[in-house]
């Protein structure tokens, strides 16, 4: 049995055999160490009671470390600190301006939902009314705990244990933390992944894999799935504009405001350049988006070399004619009033929330139309149902017919895919003494596990709350 002075342990406390809600604790001796807070998303009532309920052990952590700015990941930092946690949040300087905006949107989407909610069911006497997680004041008391680092920048976490962040090519700022342990003259590396980006991609550097990790915590988003090459991304777009101008719809584009809406807006732009693209307006309705493009316009620290050579030839890679951010909630409204043809890109990503469910509602029973899928899409969650082409799916309480068009473009997918994460694991080396394999639907970490063993890797694949002890 192992002195409790001498621990050295993993507790995975979310997003085990499931994509959200990503939560995991190291523990080194007597202090403990959170790795990402992550918002649990779903259905809406096993969402309340998870994400208001946090686990003692991430509330007690000594410190945080976030990987990146997606609300699966840092969604819950606000009511962790609301519930008594007192560390600081290391992250990249990326990820901390990121958060800033990510965190007010959800906290204002949070008391929208709550009211909408309380007054739909006000004179239901079996209703409990609903509170948001969180306030933006209890988004800015959490932001006061960010501290910002410079990629490769090593920082103490305790007199034994120091980390630093390697650039993990997912999202802008995003990275995996990498924890260095010294105990009883032994020296031993964790990594945790965060979500492990694609190589080749736009805008962003290529992920970085960690050198010589002895244990590595990891996510099988796609552990058994495959995408579209990334440089047939403007192609599949093209294609699909292409097919649904000849109807004289709407394209309507669920997009997740971070990285996703920049990408789609970048490759429009690169098709606009190269005169592939027809003057049809575009339309950004997420304030959230065109605040968070701001950011990017920041850090171009991050960027990588095809970005930085584009925007010396042409100028911002994330502005062009036809191009509209829309901000207030009147100018959304027009748009459903608007004919086609149009673009229209709008948050949520997984059509759960937001502006877009209201372009949802108005253009999903008209076969003229084309619903564009260009991310991940969870269990549960009306994406899913629109990319399973339920022929009927719920819009704000009413069945609603789906007649419209669906494309699904997975080059767009901003995760790495199986042989992509295959390549990253064994890019860390064979000294890995066993992988987490986290963040993903149970049969895709399954099947990862599978592959990471007939390459003669131990894999395992934890439950939620499990406790895992390390060998040091």
């Amino acid at each position: 049995m192992m002195a409790k002075d001498d621990r050295f342990r993993i507790t995975f406390l979310g997003a085990t055999r499931t994509v959200t809600g990503s939560m995991h604790r190291l523990d080194v001796r007597q202090h403990g160490f959170l790795i990402d807070c992550g918002m649990f998303q779903g259905r809406r009532h096993e969402s309340m009671h998870r994400n208001r309920n946090l686990p003692l052990k991430a509330v007690q952590a000594d410190a945080l470390l976030l990987t990146h700015a997606h609300i699966d990941h840092c969604g819950n930092i606000p009511t962790l600190v609301k519930r008594g946690f007192v560390g600081n949040v290391h992250c990249t300087s990326a990820t901390a301006d990121l958060c800033g905006a990510m965190l007010k949107d959800s906290a204002r989407l949070q008391l929208a939902d709550a009211r909408w909610l309380n007054e739909k069911y006000a004179d239901d006497p079996n209703w409990e009314p609903i509170e948001p997680l969180y306030d933006e004041d209890d988004v800015k008391r959490a932001m006061e705990r960010f501290i910002p680092h410079d990629y490769e920048e090593v920082f103490e976490l305790s007199p034994v244990a120091h980390a630093h962040f390697i650039d993990a090519g997912h999202v802008l700022g995003s990275a995996s933390a990498i924890i260095d342990v010294k105990l009883n003259g032994h020296r031993r590396r964790v990594a945790f992944s965060g979500d492990i980006g694609r190589r080749n991609m736009p805008i962003l550097r290529d992920p970085i894999p960690p050198q010589n990790p002895d244990y590595v915590v990891m996510e099988t988003t796609y552990g058994n799935r495959m995408h579209a090459p990334s440089e047939l991304m403007q192609d599949q777009l093209y294609d699909v504009i292409k097919t649904a101008l000849s109807r004289g719809g709407k394209i309507i584009i669920p997009s997740f405001a971070l990285e996703r809406t920049q990408e789609i807006v970048f490759a429009l732009n690169q098709l606009r350049k190269a005169k592939r693209l027809a003057a049809i307006p575009v339309y950004v309705d997420s304030p959230l988006a065109h605040n968070l493009t701001q950011v990017f316009r920041r850090h171009g620290e991050c960027f990588d070399s095809e970005t930085i050579a584009f925007d010396d030839e042409h100028g911002d890679p994330f502005g062009f004619d036809m191009l509209t951010f829309v901000n207030s909630v009147d100018e959304s409204k027009q748009l459903n009033e608007k004919p086609g043809p149009m673009i229209i890109i709008s948050a949520s990503g997984m059509c759960e929330g937001g502006r877009i469910v209201h372009h949802l509602r108005n253009s999903i029973e008209d076969d003229k139309n084309t619903i564009v899928i260009v991310g991940y899409q969870a269990q549960h969650t009306l994406g899913r149902r629109i990319v399973e082409r339920h022929p009927r799916v719920r819009i704000f309480g009413v069945d609603r017919d789906l007649f419209a068009q669906v494309r699904v473009l997975n080059a767009f997918s901003a995760h790495a895919d199986r042989d992509e994460l295959l390549w990253w694991t064994d890019a860390c080396g064979s000294q890995v003494r066993q992988h987490f394999l986290v963040h993903g639907d149970e049969d895709q970490s399954q099947a990862f596990q599978g592959h990471l063993e007939q390459r003669h890797k131990r894999a395992v694949v934890p439950r939620e709350n499990e406790v895992i002890d390390l060998v040091y």
